[in-house]
């Protein structure tokens, strides 16, 4: 029997992964949108990219004035990337996840029933953070190099997403392959340290809560 990737225990490969693309390709159709909006207004400072004739009031003003001016499919502009991102970083995610929580587990098995707690909290910090660390990295040289943080702009997401010349080109390997010729691999792993210092915490916390809910609702997951 099958549960969250699991047979007798152990993860399966041929779920976690298929399961964990389908459902971060889903996903990326809500985040494309939203995430646009969040790449053009951190830009807005920036001359170069967002003149100030060009800046936007406000989220809703940023939407509604890519929506105008290059439509429908301007509003998706690097959705392809944001497919990729999500449906390989899901899958690269919940193997790292599964694999990590399954062997500690297996480590602990005969803990006193005091300490299970304790060390769940533990299994969920571990699994999570480094989970989070193997999308990061993968990403990093895949990708995208930093996706997130204002600072770092020459992301090929973010260089897709705010770029307002609906000629450039919006093929993900065409813009790493520029950066490449241009700053060599160092300039591929641009921003990496800031995003695994941020991606341990922030995923651990976020595994953590979510076995939680896990306990409090009284699903059995082995």
């Amino acid at each position: 029997m099958l549960k969250g990737g699991l047979q007798s225990g152990k993860p399966q490969l041929s779920v976690i992964i298929p399961s964990a693309a389908f459902g971060g390709a889903v996903i990326s159709f809500v985040l494309c949108s939203s995430e646009l909006v969040k790449c053009r207004m951190q830009v807005q400072g920036t001359d170069s990219l967002v003149p100030k004739s060009g800046r936007y009031d406000g989220p809703l003003d940023c939407a509604l004035k890519t929506l105008r001016t290059e439509g429908v499919t301007g509003i998706f502009r690097g959705g392809f990337t944001t497919l990729l991102r999500e449906s390989i970083g899901n899958a690269v995610f919940f193997t790292t996840y599964e694999h990590v929580r399954y062997y500690m587990h297996l480590k602990m098995k005969d803990a006193s029933p005091n300490q299970s707690n304790l060390m769940d909290v533990g299994v969920g910090i571990m699994s999570g953070g480094l989970s989070g660390i193997a999308v990061s990295c993968f990403f990093q040289w895949k990708i995208v190099i930093f996706l997130e943080e204002r600072e770092i702009l020459n992301g090929t997401k973010t260089i897709i997403q705010t770029s307002t010349d609906r000629g450039s080109t919006r093929n993900p390997f065409q813009i790493l392959k520029s950066i490449y010729v241009r700053s060599g691999l160092k300039g591929c792993y641009t921003g990496l340290g800031p995003t695994i210092v941020r991606a341990f915490p922030a995923n651990a916390a976020a595994i953590v809560t979510w076995e939680l809910a896990v306990k409090i609702m009284g699903i059995k997951r082995e």
